[in-house]
């Protein structure tokens, strides 16, 4: 099979479309991307301890208390709203895994709930042959002998018990 033949190099997608069809695929993808965002956000947070202590370190002559800080604070802003989006984004990369999971889950509980309650539909459209109506002198012998009485087959109708 040559590589025009093939669909996988036509769609470049392809390989995206097997992973969301896979809850294990898609779990193992997404915790790759987990593992680098998270890799990620302990260098920022290294570089912004190491950016807070030079700019805040640099001090330019004449300046008062707190004016290296006022200069500081918005790189730091900076540095620190982009490691608060990373963790988000962390927790979205988990939240979505689990709830792909559970996507599945609830397609198998709603496939059995569905095969069960078309089971019930077919047992009370069609109910199992019930015995007729029992007269009052027939009522007494079947309790006593808890419905073994009744004869089976005709072949045994000799063995019935009377009432």
């Amino acid at each position: 099979m040559s590589t025009e033949d093939n669909p996988l190099f036509d769609d470049p997608n392809a390989a995206l479309r097997e992973i969301a069809q896979n809850p294990a695929a898609y779990a193992h993808y997404l915790a790759d991307f987990h593992r680098v965002a998270l890799d990620m956000a302990a260098k920022l947070e290294v570089l912004q301890r190491e950016t807070r202590v030079h700019c805040r370190g640099t001090r330019v002559e004449g300046d008062k208390l707190g004016q290296a800080f006022l200069r500081s604070f918005p790189v730091e802003k900076s540095l620190h709203d982009i490691i608060k989006h990373l963790k988000g984004v962390t927790s979205g990369l988990e939240k979505s895994a689990h709830k792909r999971h559970a996507h599945d889950e609830k397609v198998k509980e709603v496939k059995k709930q569905r095969k069960e309650k078309a089971q019930f539909k077919a047992r009370k459209d069609h109910p199992p042959l019930q015995a007729a109506p029992e007269t009052p002198g027939q009522q007494g012998a079947q309790s006593s002998n808890m419905g073994y009485g009744d004869p089976t087959s005709i072949y045994n109708l000799d063995r019935r018990e009377s009432a």
